[in-house]
């Protein structure tokens, strides 16, 4: 499925003359964190926050308070895991996608993104997690395809999980093999295992956290 048929348009931008009482009317009906903003010629210029719109006077304009505007925004041709990553980067519930204009298309709703993480074979295949660390200088994830290769397995998924005092801690899932042989080689080649859990029981474990966070998002 196209991460462009989850957009959602039910909530149409307030024009940069709307009064601040249309913002705050909006905010107190609606639980997002940000409401967009566009001009005459619908183009997007921001957002602006619930705690930010509940500090300005009621019977003034938008447009006077253009300096509070969170210009933040994804393309329709955005990748889910930058989509992800801006939600995380801006500590927003709604995201404004924009076409090539810079006009205001809709929304991605923060629980939409993060279940299609919870749909990704990372979660759902077969095969067991292994976490690893090694020098933030030191590491590549050529190097790491090339170990997890050369064993027969099959990377499912691989993200960086921790950076901390320049070591670096990645997470993979692997699928086709067992991991006993795969850690030995990373051990070999100065990887330090974290812990390593065959199958799918962590997996499960990070599901099951993935869906909890998804129940205290729709509270």
């Amino acid at each position: 499925m196209k991460l462009s048929e989850y957009i959602i348009n039910d909530i149409k931008p307030l024009n940069r003359n709307s009064k601040i009482s249309d913002l705050q009317l909006m905010f107190n009906q609606l639980t997002y964190s940000h409401i967009p903003v566009e001009n005459d010629d619908h183009i997007y210029l921001g957002c602006f926050s619930e705690t930010d719109a509940h500090c300005f006077e009621s019977d003034k304009a938008l447009s006077e308070f253009t300096n509070a505007l969170e210009d933040f925004f994804v393309r329709n041709t955005t990748l889910w895991l930058d989509v992800l990553e801006a939600f995380a980067r801006n500590s927003a519930n709604i995201m404004p996608v924009l076409d090539e204009k810079n006009k205001y298309l809709g929304y991605y709703e923060l629980n939409d993104i993060i279940s299609l993480f919870g749909d990704s074979p990372f979660f759902t295949a077969p095969g067991g997690i292994l976490v690893i660390e090694k020098g933030i200088n030191d590491y590549s994830f050529s190097e790491i395809s090339q170990i997890v290769e050369s064993n027969n397995g099959k990377i499912l998924g691989a993200f960086v999980s921790r950076i901390k005092n320049d070591v670096i801690q990645i997470t993979i899932k692997i699928g086709n093999v067992g991991l006993s042989s795969i850690i030995h080689t990373f051990r070999r080649y100065s990887y330090n295992i974290v812990s390593g859990h065959e199958e799918d029981s962590y997996t499960e474990s990070l599901k099951e956290r993935s869906d909890y966070l998804n129940k205290y998002l729709n509270i």
